[in-house]
């Protein structure tokens, strides 16, 4: 086999509709809008409009309240994860491994408010870990394992003025 002699299975990439170019091609002339009106139009935006009833977003009661202050946004990483990162000798087992440990290895992409531990499978590596939070499954298996984990508080996020 030689890769000038690949190709896709038959019907796996249909070809682009290209509508609006004649009327031989049978999606010509109004593209499959339709005839006039709003919504043969460009611009069109009646989501939840109901023909002048009031929108049902609009009858229905408003409950609860979801306070953005109070929310967190954590880095999740599995045990299995760091296992990788330590076999591929990015991650120093020996060493605390926080937030910023892990950013340098390439586990995480940026520190948002914390880093929380996952379960999910079994720790071959002592870890000593110094984060905001894990899963009791993650705490077992790597106090189990013969490391610790030291629960830091969220990194908190900047008050509003009141």
């Amino acid at each position: 086999m030689k890769l000038n002699g690949i190709s896709d299975n038959q019907g796996s990439s249909p070809s682009r509709k290209r509508v609006g170019r004649g009327i031989g091609s049978g999606i010509g002339k109004t593209g499959g809008r339709g005839v006039k009106g709003q919504k043969s139009r460009s611009g069109v935006s009646i989501n939840g409009f109901e023909g002048g009833q009031m929108p049902i977003y609009r009858r229905l009661p408003k409950r609860g309240f979801s306070n953005a202050q109070f929310t967190s946004d954590f880095n999740e990483v599995s045990i299995a994860r760091l296992e990788k990162a330590v076999e591929a000798k990015r991650l120093d087992a020996k060493k605390v491994i926080d937030a910023a440990a892990l950013k340098e290895a390439g586990v995480i992409r940026r520190e948002r408010d914390g880093v929380r531990i996952l379960g999910g499978s079994e720790a071959k590596t002592k870890f000593n870990l110094e984060v905001a939070g894990a899963s009791k499954s993650a705490v077992e298996a790597i106090e189990k394992a013969g490391g610790s984990i030291k629960m830091q508080p969220a990194a908190e996020a900047p008050a509003a003025d009141a």
